[in-house]
């Protein structure tokens, strides 16, 4: 019998959808691991990523477009740099246009 998945599990497996030059919100992910209300569990999940380099945690923003001032693997700045890299363009206010690069 298959053991069960945790919810980080599962939201580990969404985040590592989430193609490059794309970013999804807290609650799009929470949405997609069953939970539309789990939102504050992935950020914590994803602060707690066991494997950053295959969990793309740097591609979830909040609803606004935002990165976060917390990201745990070297800042807001980290992210931002991260996101460039594959793409990203920040509006000139620092947020995301969640139009063009949401899933």
């Amino acid at each position: 019998m298959a053991k069960e998945k945790s919810v980080f599990e599962m939201i580990y497996e969404i985040v590592k959808k989430i193609p490059k030059g794309k970013v999804a919100t807290y609650g799009q992910v929470a949405f997609l691991a069953g939970n539309p209300r789990w939102a504050r569990v992935v950020g914590y999940a994803l602060h707690n990523n066991p494997d950053p380099e295959n969990i793309p945690c740097h591609r979830v923003v909040n609803r606004k477009g935002e990165v976060s001032k917390a990201f745990v693997f070297g800042g807001a700045n980290m992210q931002v740099e991260l996101l460039e890299k594959e793409g990203v363009v920040f509006n000139s206010d620092g947020k995301i246009d969640l139009e063009k690069y949401g899933i």
